[in-house]
């Protein structure tokens, strides 16, 4: 059976370990863990414009603005790019 990843149980992902851990960014994939879902449901929600918090892309990288993902965490109010990815084809 598949156990759901529950932010709230894991200390690792609180707003204040991660405010106190992380620098300016952090992973699409650790990020993605902090909301309780897969890297490739993370990834697929920054290429539709879509992830919670704000992502940055840095070459051909993609990284996620820390500040962002601790307001989404402790407001529950997501904060969207509101644009896809460039190089989507929709843009």
């Amino acid at each position: 059976m598949h156990t759901q990843h529950n932010p709230i149980q894991d200390p690792q992902y609180s707003p204040t370990h991660i405010r106190a851990t992380w620098n300016g960014t952090g992973s699409v994939e650790e990020a993605s863990k902090a909301f309780g879902f897969s890297r490739a449901k993370g990834y697929d929600l920054v290429r539709q414009g879509k992830f919670p918090c704000r992502v940055l892309r840095i070459g051909r990288s993609t990284r996620v603005v820390t500040a962002s993902l601790v307001r989404v965490l402790e407001s529950g109010e997501p904060e969207y790019n509101g644009t896809p990815e460039a190089g989507c084809g929709h843009c």
